[in-house]
């Protein structure tokens, strides 16, 4: 099983990025799929999940009408994409896969400074 984040990097306030997680070893369309993040001394937090068909969503409040989870479960990805970024969304993020088992992907990071 492999859940490989990309997309990450440095970005200026205000910017966009959008992380993707290519999915292997395992029935991606059955999986309910998420993002978190795990900023230096936090917890890690939930940050976006998608239902197994990609039907329902959820977001964190504090992200909410800035970014956006989709996915497509003919390519084996789930995505993330993020506008108006802040300094606060400074954070490693992970991909994870859940249904009978769960699953983590090894992290991007994402840093947001002018």
């Amino acid at each position: 099983v492999q859940l490989v984040e990309s997309g990450g990097g440095l970005v200026q306030p205000g910017g966009s990025l959008r992380l993707s997680c290519a999915a292997s070893g395992f029935t991606f369309s059955s999986y309910d799929m998420a993002w978190y993040r795990q900023a230096p001394g936090k917890e890690r937090e939930m940050v976006a999940t998608i239902s197994s068909s990609g039907g329902l969503t959820k977001y964190a409040d504090s992200v909410k009408g800035r970014f956006t989870i989709s996915r497509d479960n003919a390519k084996n990805t789930v995505y993330l994409q993020m506008n108006s970024l802040k300094p606060d969304d400074t954070a490693m993020y992970y991909c994870f896969a859940k249904r009978f088992w769960t699953y983590w992907g090894q992290g991007t990071q994402i840093t947001i400074s002018s």
